[in-house]
């Protein structure tokens, strides 16, 4: 989301008096924005915030990104043009295998026994030790080493995009439906793999082709015949599931505060209480529900990888 938390911070700027007392101006907002915008706010406004883009908008000045000839594979047309969505993931992976380098090189350099994990070690112990023992190893069992740090990678990747979207001229990835479906998707792959590792051929295809034992030959095969549809659609309801989780609650929590803005831009006045009230109480609500985002970031970061655990746990142990 371009901008967000230096629009809030600068939304009283936004306000010129307007007849009626009536803020609404946007030169605070940037000269770019003022030009897309002019003087409302609805809902391509907030649209503008929130979708991808082929512009990079650092408030100053805009970076128009490269663009490339679609490529046609299987007469799918595939278009791989650099987006702000995907200069934003770029960062966030940059900043995770970051995290984990330097986090590495400290637990190197440390002597062992001589002195506690400080700085940066310290906290990426913390999360790490936490989610390796309370979610991987809790949730799949026997054998979960080998998922950890794909649970681990999750969440930092996760963490990383939903925080960017915090941050001035930032803009949330995770926001975008194809980032999190391609997200969920991975997810998929590891969870149906990790079964058809464990359970061997018979055992992932009784995934899938399910009746109870014991049960008549026609029984069997009326069961089979029902449950199959619903355990296919189970299968393609985890990911679906992971997906719209993490693009609904990463994209309510900035139109919550693009609306608000909103009310300050329309309503808006120093002119008047009622317009200075319009002012203040829209901000101080925008100000509450950033802090509350960077809680939900870590929130979804820590729900989508303990659900790829929980998901992998429960097909190991069919």
């Amino acid at each position: 989301m371009t901008g967000l938390a230096a629009t809030l911070a600068a939304a009283p700027a936004l306000l010129q008096e307007h007849g009626g007392g009536h803020g609404q101006q946007a030169a605070g907002h940037g000269a770019a924005e003022a030009a897309g915008h002019g003087g409302e706010w609805g809902t391509q406004e907030m649209l503008h915030h929130v979708m991808d883009a082929q512009v990079l908008d650092l408030g100053v000045t805009t970076i128009q990104l490269p663009t490339f000839p679609p490529v046609q594979v299987a007469g799918l047309t595939i278009d791989l043009s650099i987006t702000k969505h995907v200069v934003f993931l770029f960062l966030a992976g940059l900043l995770t295998m970051l995290t984990m380098w330097l986090a590495a090189r400290e637990a190197r350099d440390l002597r062992q026994g001589e002195e506690a994990p400080g700085g940066l070690l310290n906290g990426i112990e913390a999360f790490y030790l936490y989610l390796r023992d309370d979610v991987a190893l809790a949730n799949i069992g026997r054998g979960g080493e080998r998922f950890v740090p794909l649970v681990i990678a999750l969440f930092f990747f996760i963490l990383y995009a939903n925080l960017l979207g915090l941050v001035p001229f930032g803009a949330t990835a995770t926001s975008n439906i194809s980032v999190t479906a391609a997200l969920a998707v991975v997810s998929l792959v590891v969870i149906e793999a990790a079964g058809f590792q464990a359970l061997g051929p018979k055992g992932y295809l009784g995934t899938i082709f399910y009746a109870p034992k014991g049960m008549h030959p026609v029984g069997r095969a009326i069961m089979m015949l029902i449950m199959t549809p619903v355990e296919l659609i189970g299968k393609l309801a985890k990911p679906f599931a992971l997906a719209v989780r993490l693009f609904a609650n990463m994209t309510a929590g900035h139109m919550v505060i693009l609306a608000l803005l909103g009310l300050i831009i329309t309503y808006g006045s120093f002119s008047a209480p009622t317009g200075v009230t319009a002012v203040v109480a829209p901000l101080l609500m925008g100000l509450f529900v950033m802090f509350l985002e960077i809680l939900v970031a870590f929130i979804q970061a820590y729900i989508f990888a303990a659900l790829t655990a929980v998901f992998i746990g429960l097909i190991r142990q069919h």
